[in-house]
């Protein structure tokens, strides 16, 4: 969901203003057309009317509907501007609209970048127009009930997810990790960044109404984003080959439902050996995400931790003095974290075989 769809999306939810109005003019059986925003190039394309420069209001905006012609806001939605206008788009900007209002919505909202809405009357829906892309408000039943099915989906991908973290977790103890089992984890992190932005979507939709649904999500996905960044950091070569954290995200983004499924295509992703017995080849962590699960240890340490040992076998070898010789790092610091990375290690090998 781009930029524009989601604020806009945000304007007209439900418990919104601008959304009480909208479902008025539904009710009242008339249709509407919105441009959500007005500067020099939007009046070029107004025909008549009667300026307003009036605050927004629910009843205000059905009461001007039952007019012919269009509704100009301001670009916050606070201020009904003008009235009654016809509007004048580029008639050669191309459209997969029938309707007079619907393609009259689609070619403003090209021409001038600002959303606009239109209310059919016949059909009673709401389609929002942004840029080059459509999208029909649904009802907020609708919406929940697609939330509840992505959010039940949710649990059972993050439930696989602690399994082959937590596998990971110990082969990285044991110094047996394989290029399979870090791509299994990317792939599915990424899976689960995907379901969590959809239902991220809904949450926007429904307002007021997705209060209960943010929570959940927000319990369920608790610490994802610097979960992915941390097995990146372990396993990416990133200086080497001059690529940010957010290259590689990018990257895994744009592989399709079935290219996820496929380790290899990660692995090349990654930038690991990715095809045929080369899933089996071994690779070792640098020792990021077993730190970042160490209580209360600031990333500049950890990063220090990191440059100073090299890897993960190192720093799980490492004494209390080895620890103090890093800079910033003082008795109490490398007690706790000798014990923070013991006590890792004993719950990993001891999910894993028992």
């Amino acid at each position: 969901m781009d930029a524009q769809l989601r604020d806009t999306l945000m304007a007209v939810a439900p418990g919104t203003e601008l959304r009480d109005g909208l479902e008025r003019i539904l009710r009242g059986r008339t249709g509407a057309l919105i441009v959500m925003g007005m500067d020099p190039l939007v009046e070029t394309l107004c025909s008549g009317g009667f300026e307003l420069e009036v605050d927004f209001s629910a009843t205000r905006l059905r009461e001007l509907a039952k007019m012919d012609g269009a509704i100009v806001l301001d670009p916050r939605s606070s201020r009904i501007v003008r009235a009654a206008v016809q509007l004048l788009p580029d008639a050669t900007i191309p459209t997969s609209e029938s309707g007079t209002r619907h393609r009259t919505a689609e070619r403003v909202a090209k021409q001038t970048g600002f959303p606009v809405i239109s209310v059919s009357q016949s059909m009673r829906i709401v389609a929002v127009y942004t840029g080059g892309g459509r999208h029909v408000l649904e009802d907020t039943e609708v919406i929940q009930s697609r939330a509840n099915q992505a959010l039940s989906t949710l649990e059972r991908y993050r439930a696989r997810l602690d399994e082959v973290s937590g596998t990971l977790s110990a082969l990285e103890i044991e110094d047996l990790v394989t290029v399979r089992d870090v791509c299994a984890v990317v792939q599915r992190l990424e899976m689960v960044s995907r379901i969590h932005e959809e239902i991220a979507g809904y949450v926007i939709e429904l307002g007021t109404d997705g209060r209960l649904l943010a929570l959940q999500l927000d319990e369920l996905v608790g610490g994802l984003g610097s979960d992915r960044d941390a097995v990146i950091r372990d396993y990416v070569e990133l200086r080497a080959k001059d690529r940010s954290i957010s290259d590689v995200l990018q990257a895994l983004s744009l592989l399709d439902s079935t290219q996820l499924l496929d380790l290899s295509q990660i692995g090349r992703v990654l930038g690991l050996p990715g095809g045929g017995d080369a899933l089996d080849a071994a690779v070792a962590p640098h020792g990021y995400r077993l730190l970042s699960k160490v209580p209360r240890l600031p990333a500049t340490i950890v990063e220090r931790l990191v440059t100073h040992f090299g890897g993960l076998q190192r720093l799980l070898a490492a004494t209390i003095e080895e620890l103090m010789g890093v800079d910033g790092v003082g008795e109490q610091r490398a007690r706790a974290v000798r014990e923070g990375l013991s006590r890792l290690a004993e719950s990993s090998i001891l999910e894993r075989y028992v």
